[in-house]
């Protein structure tokens, strides 16, 4: 009885809607913000960030993310070569490569996954994924005539 509808609840998230498709003979360079569902059979450069309250992510072995996740769901057996981020629910496959620290609430891990980083567990549940900050903020009130500059050459 009990069993019955817990069983529901984790199929509704891992059944989410799969709306954008990184097909495997694509590179994207640059930040992906998604809504809902997106797969990544290819390649992305930049961080990937989930927009809207039951956001998932899968990656098929073939996928490699190159900078930070931050997502509600994700269900990975591909390479992530940066900090994961998992609000709800991880499941790191059999081919999972995390070069990079995972935080995350709930986390599965098949025989075979990597995590060359720590796993850190965030007991409390996200509300909003936040965005990551940037590499130099303005400072208020600071030295006049200065020059703030972002390290970039």
């Amino acid at each position: 009885m009990f069993l019955g509808s817990k069983k529901n609840s984790n199929k509704n998230k891992r059944n989410s809607q799969i709306d954008t498709l990184v097909g495997s003979g694509t590179e994207l360079r640059g930040d992906v913000h998604f809504k809902d569902g997106l797969h990544i059979d290819g390649v992305v450069k930049g961080n990937v960030i989930a927009r809207g309250e039951h956001s998932m992510l899968t990656m098929s072995e073939g996928g490699r993310i190159e900078g930070e996740v931050r997502v509600h769901n994700l269900v990975l057996n591909g390479t992530v070569e940066g900090d994961v981020h998992a609000s709800e629910h991880i499941e790191l496959a059999p081919a999972a490569r995390v070069k990079g620290n995972v935080y995350y609430n709930l986390i599965e891990m098949a025989m075979g996954a990597e995590v060359n980083g720590n796993l850190v567990h965030k007991a409390e549940k996200l509300t909003e994924i936040k965005q990551p900050v940037p590499a130099a903020t303005p400072i208020a009130g600071g030295v006049s005539g200065g020059v703030a500059e972002s390290g970039n050459s």
